[in-house]
């Protein structure tokens, strides 16, 4: 009976520490490698018909990583 029961909880146990270290990586991966960089946005500006200034560019990043670390 004890080895049904230390079987659930080591798995309950197993899953909830897979999460948070899949959600860590992914955290830390996507601090790393962002997925819009300064020229994805210039070409997304530039099909929208706007022309893209480097001021621009780098104030909306900003605003782009600054969000992410609010949300974090």
């Amino acid at each position: 009976m004890w080895y049904v029961i230390v079987g659930i909880l080591a798995f309950a146990a197993g899953i909830a520490l897979g999460f948070f270290l899949a959600r860590k990586y992914m955290m830390d991966y996507l601090k790393k490698n962002p997925p819009i960089n300064e020229q994805m946005l210039r070409m997304l500006m530039m099909q929208m018909g706007m022309k893209p200034s480097q001021k621009k560019i780098n104030q909306m990043m900003s605003q782009m990583n600054k969000q992410f670390d609010n949300n974090k």
